[in-house]
């Protein structure tokens, strides 16, 4: 019938709903989950974080069409990187019966060496096409190859087949199942709203029980890259070479480079908005300009070391690595004063550390002097390879400059001189001292703070996690440590 008269009643199945004290213990259970897998993703195998004893120095084959038709045999190679074709043995003792990824080795000093091989070599090796790797040879496999050598990360000349072995800690599975039976205790004497909230909690405090572990495992792949910075020359002779590209020429003024990152593959510089790159190079974004790392340009040097590569006044310093592990180089003689680090106070002086190491490898004998800021600061050591000098007494000391903001364009170039550390934020009386000894018309150093100084002219900014924000580059970067 189309209307409600004389209509008999429906009969509906009897629709009961779901109690909420469920409803709420499911999500409680659904965000304890979830912090659980957190917790436990920082719990993976140890051996995530690379470390010193695993890294070998190994030689990668190239193939003839990107050396000139020329072969690689184990003499050329020995001479090339260990001074001395008579060391081929040493190289062949390595490597012999090792399995290559294309199913090949080596079984004698006469053997033909294919491209792509990864030939380990010894410690002493130095010398271009000499890279670091991780020696997986205790893990069913060989040597993976380098960052940067075009060889799948993880690929080892062995022909083994490595596990791994999934481990909970007993922390996290205490907290799991403590964490469950309060769920069932509490959503069936509490609401909803109480039981989100009291997971929520439960969820945040797994998340602080990891958080130690993902420092720790931070903490070591900073310390892994600093090891790396010590043995590896070759970035920093690729990343001269690259700066002598846009060096001044009869055809053209120089162009500021401010900063460049370099790896086997690809090498990127900051420019200043208003200059630009001929090819090889194009434009990634704004002031970035890129080229493949194998197509350098018409006055490009090859084959110099880096302080004959260089301009004289330049003085390139990695300063940390970016989102995909290559080092980045800034140029410290554009500077023009003063580098001011603020933030975490440990990563804060981990970049000034680290900053004062480069130059003693590639400036040694550098004048260094330390002035003391903040009390709470921590201490720094200065790397043997500078000369320390006491606190400077500057000739005239002048009120500090007015700060001249971040702009790259404003910076002229200056001679790395000499470096003014200052731990922690300057009181007045340094603060002068730093000006007299670092601002314009001063004395002409460098300066470097780990704390506030409102005249720096770059400011970096430093957090928990090893990472460092270049705002002028716009750019972060994970420093060693």
């Amino acid at each position: 019938m189309s209307n409600g008269a004389g209509r008999l009643p429906e009969h509906r199945p009897r629709t009961v709903s779901a109690p909420s004290i469920p409803r709420a213990l499911l999500h409680a259970l659904t965000a304890l989950f979830a912090a659980f897998l957190v917790a436990l993703g920082t719990a993976g195998p140890a051996a995530a974080a690379p470390s010193g004893d695993d890294l070998v120095k190994v030689f990668v084959v190239q193939d003839p069409a990107q050396t000139g038709g020329q072969l690689a045999t184990l003499p050329s190679i020995a001479a090339a990187v260990l001074g001395d074709p008579a060391r081929a043995d040493e190289i062949l003792r390595l490597n012999q019966g090792q399995t290559q990824k294309d199913g090949g080795a080596l079984t004698g000093p006469g053997d033909q060496l294919h491209p792509g091989w990864i030939l380990r070599l010894p410690q002493d090796a130095s010398g271009p096409g000499v890279q670091l790797a991780r020696d997986t040879s205790g893990q069913g496999g060989g040597t993976s190859a380098p960052p940067g050598s075009g060889q799948p990360a993880g690929a080892g000349t062995g022909g083994g087949q490595s596990s791994t072995v999934l481990t909970i800690p007993l922390a996290a599975a205490v907290a799991l199942l403590g964490a469950v039976l309060l769920a069932l205790v509490t959503a069936g004497i509490v609401g909803r709203r109480k039981v989100r909230a009291g997971w929520s909690a439960a969820g945040r405090a797994l998340g602080r029980l990891g958080e130690p572990a993902r420092r720790r495992r931070r903490l070591a792949q900073r310390q892994a890259t600093g090891r790396w910075f010590d043995a590896d020359a070759e970035s920093v002779r690729r990343a001269y070479d690259a700066l002598g590209e846009f060096a001044a020429t009869d055809r053209a003024p120089e162009r500021a480079v401010h900063a460049l990152s370099v790896d086997a593959r690809e090498v990127t510089v900051w420019l200043s908005p208003s200059d630009t790159a001929d090819a090889p190079w194009t434009n990634a974004d704004g002031t970035r300009w890129r080229r493949p790392a194998g197509a350098p340009g018409p006055y490009a040097p090859s084959g110099t070391a880096p302080a004959a590569a260089a301009p004289s006044a330049a003085c390139l310093v990695r300063a940390g690595t970016d989102a995909e592990g290559r080092p980045v180089f800034v140029d410290l003689s554009r500077l023009d004063g003063v580098l001011s680090v603020t933030g975490e106070k440990a990563v804060a002086r981990d970049v000034v550390q680290n900053l004062l190491a480069e130059i003693a490898r590639t400036r040694p004998g550098t004048p260094v002097t330390v002035l003391r800021g903040a009390a709470d600061a921590p201490p720094l050591l200065v790397p043997p390879g500078l000369r320390q000098l006491p606190q400077a007494g500057p000739p005239a000391v002048a009120a500090p400059a007015p700060a001249r903001g971040t702009v790259r364009a404003a910076a002229s170039r200056r001679p790395v001189q000499g470096l003014v550390v200052v731990a922690g934020t300057p009181d007045g009386r340094e603060a002068a001292e730093l000006a007299a000894l670092c601002g314009p018309g001063g004395a002409g150093w460098t300066g470097l703070v780990y704390g506030g100084s409102p005249d720096a002219h770059w400011h970096w900014y430093a957090d928990g996690e090893g990472r460092v924000d270049i705002p002028v580059l716009d750019l972060k970067v994970t420093v060693p440590a």
